[in-house]
């Protein structure tokens, strides 16, 4: 992934739809959880993607988000970082581009 400043995950508990906003097409980057591996193990993952922006946005359909970001706040390397958290349900990768669109142009 780039250096654009706003990323997006759609998260469950078994994947996370990485995805920067930016002027071009949004891409999205999928990290898999694999069954036997711990939780923490796939925050860490996410994390250090997450130190690379400035305004993240974690939405999805289970609490994994919530457990992520206060994972996240617990750790100073994050405090710069404006963590925000919205419910979602399932959906396509389309809708998922349209709900980050969405989001990232009202701020």
């Amino acid at each position: 992934m780039t250096t654009a400043k706003k990323l997006a995950i759609w998260m469950d508990r078994t994947n996370a739809h990485l995805m920067e906003f930016t002027t071009v097409p949004i891409t999205t980057n999928i990290l898999h959880s694999r069954p036997q591996q711990q939780s923490s193990e796939f925050y860490k993952k996410i994390g250090d993607v997450i130190k690379n922006y400035e305004n993240v946005l974690v939405f999805g359909p289970t609490d994994a988000k919530s457990e992520l970001v206060t994972a996240l706040k617990a750790d100073h390397q994050f405090e710069k970082i404006s963590l925000e958290i919205k419910d979602a349900e399932k959906m396509s990768q389309n809708k998922q581009h349209e709900f980050v669109r969405e989001y990232f142009s009202r701020r």
